[in-house]
């Protein structure tokens, strides 16, 4: 289930977004998690199962284009699908925008077919 970022989850997305190769310094990291805080184009969202272990962020840009900017899943948790389930979910949260991934995520996206049910074989998820 997509869930929106609340503070309360604050180290779990931190820890989950330090799994993206461009979030590995602490800094940075902070940063981020503080751009999605305070700038109301950025949306964090969680992915729970039984426990959180997902995470997906995005800018809204003008006109109707949501770009991905990261997408992670916890390592235990990856080759089950579930960085495709958040994305259906968030094709789902905005039903009249396109969905796009950056230069981060875009392998991600090369890997999977969204219009298929099968599995990813990216790390990331």
């Amino acid at each position: 289930m997509l869930i929106r970022y609340k503070k309360n989850y604050e180290k779990i997305a931190m820890g989950l977004l330090s799994f993206m190769p461009t979030e590995k310094d602490l800094k940075n990291l902070q940063a981020t998690m503080k751009q999605y805080e305070e700038d109301d184009t950025q949306q964090l969202f969680l992915w729970k199962e039984e426990d959180i272990v997902g995470i997906i962020g995005t800018t809204i840009h003008d006109g109707n284009l949501v770009e991905i900017q990261h997408i992670c899943v916890n390592p235990s948790h990856r080759y089950q699908g579930i960085g495709k389930k958040m994305v259906k979910a968030l094709k789902e949260h905005f039903p009249d925008r396109e969905l796009r991934p950056n230069e981060h995520t875009a392998a991600f996206f090369e890997k999977c077919d969204f219009s298929e049910d099968d599995k990813c074989e990216e790390g990331q998820s």
